[in-house]
């Protein structure tokens, strides 16, 4: 890896993203960054992870400005390699996208163009904003392990369907109905959990639940309004939790979850909080931006505005 110049983007390319597009457009992509005289130095990642690794090295090796060509897991893998440097809590590190996922949820609430000439423009520009980011700790088998998030963490339900749709996803298949279509297919497989929900120290909720998401930003799902009343930077976190409900009100209600119109339904709850912790008698599994994780018990916590994003 060669050492950053001031201004120059790094680009971390993801070349499997939304199911291989990465491979077949980042050409096209380079060409535009070319063509729009970007300075730029860009690496492709290989593996699961290694999205990490290579932002990590690259502030190591000075950069300050990390652009991700991928989609919401791309940027997770590379929010998670920022964050061991204390250089990405100061306004001197910067984090854009060109989307190139299945998803992008975390482009829709940034106003970040899906096209490729938008998404350049936009990083020409470079228009900056100070985001909130969540940290969960949660449990791999019996090892506590903790992850940063941008975006949406989804619980119980929503996290079965993340594994299900990341499985295709490495299989090569798939694309962007995937999601909805495991919404539908694994409702009659799923069952309820009992759990215990405390927000800020106090006792939100206890009981059976369906499905739950704590927010940074408002979208997940790929266009999903799950937690409608998220604002990115007032330093808390959103919490919308389905309680145990018939599984053919969520068939029915189902397009209530893309207008954030679900909230008003008796079967769901709203909370905001600083902390939001969570057990279960059973497991209860995790999922942030996207990527399938571990199990219950969960921490999570605010990081109030230390990331600097490029905003539409």
């Amino acid at each position: 890896m060669q050492t950053s110049s001031p201004g120059k983007w790094f680009m971390i390319v993801n070349p499997n993203a939304g199911v291989k597009k990465g491979t077949k457009d980042w050409p096209k992509i380079h060409r535009l960054l070319i063509a729009e005289q970007v300075d730029f130095d860009f690496q492709l990642t290989t593996s699961r992870g290694h999205a990490t690794r290579i932002a990590s090295d690259a502030i190591a090796n000075g950069y300050m400005n990390l652009c991700v060509v991928g989609g919401d897991g791309t940027l997770n893998e590379v929010l998670n390699g920022l964050f061991p440097h204390p250089g990405v809590l100061t306004p001197g590190t910067t984090l854009a996208m060109i989307p190139v996922g299945t998803g992008n949820d975390w482009c829709r609430m940034f106003n970040i163009p899906f096209d490729y000439p938008g998404a350049i423009h936009i990083l020409k520009e470079k228009k900056t904003f100070l985001q909130d980011a969540g940290k969960v700790t949660y449990y791999h088998k019996d090892d506590q392990v903790k992850r940063y998030f941008m975006n949406v963490a989804g619980m119980g339900y929503d996290a079965l369907v993340a594994k299900k749709t990341n499985m295709l996803k490495e299989k090569g298949l798939g694309g962007p109905l995937t999601y909805m279509y495991f919404v539908f297919a694994s409702l009659f497989q799923y069952k309820f959990i009992e759990a215990v929900i405390e927000v800020d120290g106090k006792l939100a909720f206890k009981g059976e639940i369906f499905s739950m998401n704590v927010g940074i930003c408002k979208y997940n799902g790929g266009g999903m309004m799950q937690v409608p009343f998220a604002v990115p930077d007032d330093g808390l976190l959103d919490v919308t939790l389905i309680k145990k409900t018939s599984k053919w009100m969520v068939v029915r209600y189902a397009k209530k979850l893309f207008d954030g119109s679900l909230v008003d339904l008796p079967m769901v709850a709203t909370f905001k909080g600083e902390n939001i912790r969570i057990r279960s008698t059973g497991k209860v599994f995790l999922e942030t931006d996207g990527e399938s994780l571990g199990h219950t018990p969960f921490t999570f916590e605010i990081l109030p505005r230390c990331i600097r994003i490029v905003t539409g």
